[in-house]
């Protein structure tokens, strides 16, 4: 009898198992078609998608519409190729991640281990920071920008990023670092080290998976973003998510729906390598510091 009772438990258990496994491909497919079609349809000729169906197979594959949504030039103001603005947003992205994660990382250290009077009610404002809506900031940003003559220029987008980032990265350290040892801070202290020799030799070196966790989400969020990139830059500093909706925005007449398609998939790129390179270490390295002993 137990024997039975256990074989129609295990047939049950296999039972809810192949049906979590089905709706989670059916979830996936929903999920990925969107990228399925903007990938097969950039790789047709515009007559294929005005004149067929949009989820076929191409008939006759090209990479023309990846050429011109890469370096097509227009003769004008500006250039309707996604090139220039990828390495703007490049240099953008890397100094800001870069900034806002060590800038983050000195917040955290100071906010754990070396407590002063009111350091809770500064954390809990730079805290507040972090659910101020970007509109709110567009006007007093552009004026400090003008003051600080960074208005219209890749530095004053890496300014915006790093003061708007500081409150994420700072929360991330914090947390991260609320688990780390406090004896070791002290031990260190014993033997002569100082405020930075401490955070550079034992601090950073085993932050390892929250910097992973700081880098995905900065690096996310400024390169997609595109409200600060519409509003601070110029035509020589524009994100690439400017230059995409310029692109899409400068068709006249037939819309080059293959172009957009390979555009926006160019635009996606760089974040979809994060993930699926170091997409698995970011719900690590939020775990790593969730519990504190």
């Amino acid at each position: 009898m137990a024997a039975m009772q256990q074989e129609s438990a295990v047939r049950t258990s296999n039972a809810t198992r192949v049906l979590i496994y089905l709706l989670l491909l059916l979830f996936a497919f929903f999920y990925l078609l969107p990228l399925f079609v903007m990938g097969v349809n950039s790789v047709k000729p515009l007559s294929e998608i005005t004149g067929g169906n949009m989820m076929a197979l191409p008939e006759m594959w090209t990479l023309e519409p990846w050429r011109k949504a890469w370096s097509e030039a227009q003769v004008g103001v500006q250039a309707t190729g996604l090139k220039p603005y990828f390495w703007n947003s490049i240099k953008m992205v890397v100094p800001a991640v870069f900034i806002s994660t060590i800038l983050g990382a000195l917040n955290g250290y100071v906010l754990t281990k070396w407590r002063f009077r009111g350091d809770t009610i500064l954390f809990g404002l730079m805290l507040f920071a972090c659910f101020i809506p970007f509109q709110i900031v567009l006007i007093p940003m552009a004026r400090m920008l003008g003051i600080f003559g960074l208005a219209g220029t890749t530095w004053g987008l890496v300014l915006v990023h790093v003061v708007y980032g500081i409150g994420f990265t700072t929360l991330y350290f914090r947390n991260y670092y609320a688990a780390f040892p406090t004896e070791l801070v002290r031990a260190a202290q014993i033997d002569g080290a100082g405020f930075f020799q401490i955070f550079w030799r034992i601090m950073l070196p085993s932050s390892g998976p929250i910097i992973v966790v700081s880098v995905i989400w900065q690096f996310t969020n400024i390169w997609n973003d595109f409200l600060f990139g519409a509003s601070f830059a110029d035509f020589s500093s524009q994100p690439m998510t400017v230059a995409l909706n310029n692109l899409v925005q400068s068709s006249t007449g037939v819309k080059e729906y293959n172009v957009h398609f390979a555009g926006a998939i160019l635009a996606a790129l760089p974040t979809l390598l994060v993930y699926v390179v170091a997409g698995r270490f970011f719900v690590r390295g939020l775990m790593a510091g969730s519990v504190k002993g």
